[in-house]
């Protein structure tokens, strides 16, 4: 590994697993369709899922702190901004990630457990205008691991921000994915060149396995 990780003063983050993006039945694919695409394939999202239950179990081993970004919305959409009221207005009609409802929740193979944490946000970065921040001083973190979808969204701009505050960033390379393999494959390889560092679950659930030397 090109950096040293430990389970020390290290948090977990994961990114947006949702029904919304991830069920047959949510709102992407209400609005987008099913259907496999060369450009736009929804069904490649799921495949992050068992890389993300693999890593979270790994880090309630390892007593690291596990912690849910959920995008939601107000079910209005009054706090939609540019992306709902011009870029994308259609994702009002299908109740995209409307805050108390199903499509917002983590889907059922992930579901949180008492002692994890949930931060809600409503862009795509999980440190605009939300309490991550606090939690993660509150934790005393200083090392992310971040999984989750969709890897050219809202994981590369959470690890973007976090980079941006002098966090050591490391994305799970195969706990996280995107609805086009290339945005993927871009995005990591764009990271890792100036902002953190790419590592498979098996390398980070292993660093996680070994004591830390104090």
């Amino acid at each position: 590994m090109d950096a040293k990780l430990t389970r020390d003063a290290t948090a977990l983050i994961v990114v947006d697993m949702q029904n919304g993006y991830l069920h047959p039945k949510g709102s992407f694919a209400r609005l987008y369709g099913n259907a496999a695409s060369p450009q736009f394939d929804l069904t490649l999202l799921r495949r992050a899922i068992p890389g993300c239950a693999k890593l979270i179990a790994a880090a309630r081993r390892a007593n690291v702190p596990v912690i849910y970004l959920k995008y939601v919305y107000r079910p209005d959409y009054k706090d939609g901004g540019v992306l709902i009221q011009e870029i994308n207005p259609a994702l009002k009609t299908v109740q995209y990630v409307a805050d108390g409802t199903w499509d917002a929740e983590i889907v059922d193979e992930l579901a949180p457990e008492p002692g994890d944490f949930i931060v809600k946000k409503s862009r795509y970065s999980g440190f605009h205008a939300t309490r991550l921040e606090t939690v993660l001083r509150s934790l005393q973190a200083r090392s992310l691991v971040i999984c989750g979808v969709t890897t050219h969204f809202c994981v590369e701009c959470t690890a973007r921000d976090a980079h941006m505050r002098d966090y050591r960033v490391f994305i799970a390379r195969d706990a996280t994915d995107e609805a086009n393999p290339a945005w993927k494959e871009m995005a990591l390889a764009s990271f890792q060149v100036g902002f953190g560092w790419v590592f498979d679950v098996d390398e980070i659930a292993q660093s996680w396995s070994v004591a830390d030397v104090r």
